[in-house]
């Protein structure tokens, strides 16, 4: 992910000016390296270290989901729908 990418997701996410840090933006990020990490291991199998860093990025996007539906349900609705990450 380039910066201008990251710049991009940061200023769709944030909850105000200079927001680089909220919960929203932080699940966004996340996502983003989790699919670019995904269509990396779709060409390269066995790369398991890599697979294993996916897990651990999977594993922290749920803490912050779960941790955002606790605090503001509405704040996870919206991010969830944003990023359409249920089906």
């Amino acid at each position: 992910m380039d910066k201008a990418k990251k710049q991009e997701i940061i200023a769709k996410f944030a909850r105000h000016e200079g927001d680089t840090g909220s919960a929203e933006v932080q699940i966004a990020l996340l996502t983003e390296r989790i699919n670019h990490l995904n269509e990396h291991l779709v060409a390269n199998k066995n790369d398991n270290h890599s697979r294993r860093g996916l897990m651990k990025m999977v594993g922290e996007r749920r803490s912050l989901l779960k941790y955002l539906q606790e605090v503001d349900i509405e704040r996870y609705r919206k991010i969830i729908a944003d990023l359409s990450l249920r089906k």
